[in-house]
């Protein structure tokens, strides 16, 4: 298996890279077989520690090799946006998982879009993540740019790098927002007990996250609209939980079960602007609120009538 290293995994060590790809086995397992040379990093052995860069090339034999895994095309129904020859731009659903584990092989965004466009996907970072340029959280819905072809998913990774993709969040955020707008520039790494997670540290990546306050419903919930200037793994999240007002029922990042009851973080991806590629035409796009954002602001907006 082949995986390119994007921003989400910049200096993550190489065996945290792989122990996230193989959940359920073992760090020490995926230790051993970085050591017997099983992993490549542009095609040279690495230590365990190693720190991996941007665009690293990330070789790798089935750490399960009883277990032969294929993935399936599966007909899920998928809610394409926009398209054109070069990509496509869907609302993925809050529960669908962005792409496979060795774990969960089946029901993922990916399994969707080999049914419906088959081999006229990228491969760029593996058949795991094919035609996956970015991601979203299982529980976060929401926009998601899919590559059709190598060439493509260069151009959008390429834009993602150099913040040339304008993407807009909107969420319900735990208690009264005390700023109308905001500017959360505090850097993200590692949580260093839980691997899952990501936590503020000053050794972290720079990270900018901007708020604006969209309603107030007293001291209960605030509604906002969150602009990522960069694209961290769990940003939103993490930088809303540091500032004491996690995403409505985040309970990873200690937002508890509120009163509505959700399928986790109540979180959409709902904007995105880009260039389209190999062209100068402008594309923008906006999706109206989910269903669990559409439940959560109907109760809060009758408590208040």
């Amino acid at each position: 298996m082949l995986l390119i290293v994007d921003e989400d995994n910049i200096n993550t060590r190489l065996d945290v890279f792989l122990a996230k790809i193989y959940e359920g086995i073992s760090r020490s397992k995926i230790q051993n077989a970085i050591k017997s040379g099983k992993v490549l990093v542009n095609d040279e052995e690495k230590k365990s520690s190693y720190s991996l860069k941007f665009d690293d090339r990330v070789e790798f034999e089935n750490l399960e090799p009883e277990k032969f895994i294929t993935l399936e095309p599966e007909n899920i129904p998928l809610d394409v946006v926009w398209e054109d020859e070069n990509m496509a731009v869907v609302n993925k659903p809050s529960g669908m998982l962005t792409h496979p584990t060795f774990i969960e092989t089946s029901g993922t965004l990916v399994n969707a879009l080999l049914y419906k466009y088959g081999d006229n996907l990228s491969d760029t970072n593996g058949e795991f993540r094919r035609g996956i340029v970015h991601r979203l959280d299982r529980n976060t819905s929401g926009l998601l740019m899919i590559a059709k072809n190598n060439k493509t998913h260069e151009y959008l990774a390429n834009i993602i790098k150099e913040h040339q993709l304008t993407k807009k969040y909107h969420a319900v955020l735990k208690g009264f927002y005390p700023n109308e707008n905001d500017v959360i520039s505090e850097p993200i790494g590692r949580n260093n007990v839980n691997p899952k997670k990501m936590a503020v540290r000053s050794d972290g990546r720079p990270s900018l996250t901007k708020l604006k306050v969209l309603e107030h419903f007293g001291n209960d919930a605030t509604y906002v609209e969150l602009t990522l200037v960069t694209g961290r793994t769990h940003q939103i999240r993490v930088h809303t939980s540091y500032k004491n007002h996690p995403v409505y029922n985040d309970t990873l990042y200690g937002a508890g079960e509120g009163k509505v009851k959700t399928q986790e973080q109540v979180l959409q991806s709902f904007y995105l602007k880009f260039t389209k590629p190999f062209s100068s035409s402008i594309i923008e796009l906006e999706i109206p609120p989910d269903d669990k954002l559409e439940k959560v602001l109907k109760y809060f907006r009758n408590r208040r009538v």
